[in-house]
């Protein structure tokens, strides 16, 4: 993936506290991340939503090392976008976004959210 300093500016990445304590400790828990499309580049430029590819969510224990990934498609299709990530075990886990633009451009990562899981 090609990064690029100056393609969008930061949004800001909205951790809901959905699914804390629900199911058993076999299945784990959910966070439920919510954030709004950017509407700028970094240098100012309005950026259409036609351009936007889709949303990489990275998250992980270690807000230094996140290693899961998960691909959130058709990122033009709403300003408001949100998504459930499950199967979460006990522990802190930390997220971060990333935009991706139909040309293969990825935005630098949201500021880390976090949110801890307990049983």
């Amino acid at each position: 993936m090609k990064l690029s300093q100056a393609w969008i500016a930061a949004f800001v990445l909205g951790i809901l506290l959905a699914g804390c304590g629900g199911g058993s400790a076999s299945s784990g828990s959910s966070a439920v991340l919510s954030w709004s499309a950017p509407l700028k580049r970094v240098n100012g430029e309005s950026i259409p939503m036609a351009e936007l590819d889709q949303y990489v969510i990275r998250y992980g224990h270690d807000a230094g090392n996140l290693t899961e990934k998960v691909i959130v498609v058709n990122a033009q299709a709403e300003a408001e976008m949100s998504y459930e990530v499950n199967g979460l075990d006990n522990g802190t886990w930390y997220f971060t976004i990333q935009v991706q633009d139909t040309n293969g451009l990825i935005s630098a990562p949201s500021e880390v959210v976090s949110k801890s899981i307990q049983s």
